[in-house]
């Protein structure tokens, strides 16, 4: 059983205007609005209490609105638009919030799983007097080279195998867990000391662009058939 304590708060933020896809959060997706898969699985995890739809669309509310778990926060006019930083977002949703621990996670990653959800948390307050916070990263094994053409991870004189190469970790924004006081102190998400968390690249796929929607549409429903 999992005791009140150990619940926390997921944070969602949904804009109504997106650049490169247009309308993502709403479009079909499988046929239902994109943003109802990330609410459909949260709204599955116990250890999750409360979802906090953080938004300025009305058509947003309206669909978060049918989800158990979840509360709408309008978003503010001076928090509104592209070059607003996510972590101001995430300061105003915690300054009208009760509780101490959070996790924000976005709707352009659906093919993320509830499991792996459950197991980060696990984790986050397994290790929580270590770490201030946990993030889920891509683990990335190839040959980079910086914008000077300077090799980052590998020695072209050697050219190891790339599954030896010394990993390289990508922020893929799937989702953060982290505490209120360490927000407070740190102004971020991600605190000064994180835990990495690392997911397969198929959950950690995020919807960017117009091909990125199509491919992932395709998987999820290779996926759920049946």
């Amino acid at each position: 059983l999992i005791s009140m304590l150990d619940k926390i708060t997921a944070l969602v933020p949904m804009k109504g205007i997106s650049e490169r896809v247009k309308n993502k959060n709403v479009r079909s997706f499988c046929g239902s609005p994109l943003m109802c898969v990330i609410l459909k699985t949260l709204t599955s995890i116990d250890i999750i209490n409360k979802i906090v739809v953080n938004t300025d669309s009305e058509e947003i509310k309206d669909i978060a609105s049918k989800y158990n778990k979840v509360i709408i926060h309008d978003r503010p006019k001076e928090i509104c638009g592209n070059h607003i930083p996510m972590n101001k977002i995430i300061e105003y949703d915690l300054s009208i919030l009760d509780g101490e621990h959070f996790m924000q996670t976005h709707s352009t990653n659906p093919l993320l799983l509830g499991k792996s959800i459950i197991d980060a948390h696990s984790k986050y307050f397994e290790y929580i007097d270590i770490f201030d916070s946990l993030f889920s990263v891509t683990e990335c094994k190839q040959r980079y080279y910086d914008v000077n053409q300077n090799p980052i991870n590998h020695d072209p004189l050697v050219l190891l195998n790339t599954q030896n190469l010394t990993p390289i970790y990508e922020e893929n924004s799937c989702f953060y867990f982290f505490s209120k006081k360490s927000f407070r102190i740190h102004k971020n998400r991600i605190g000064s000391h994180p835990q990495l968390y690392v997911l397969s690249k198929i959950e950690s796929y995020d919807i960017d662009t117009e091909e990125d929607f199509l491919i992932a549409e395709k998987v999820f429903f290779e996926k759920n058939k049946g």
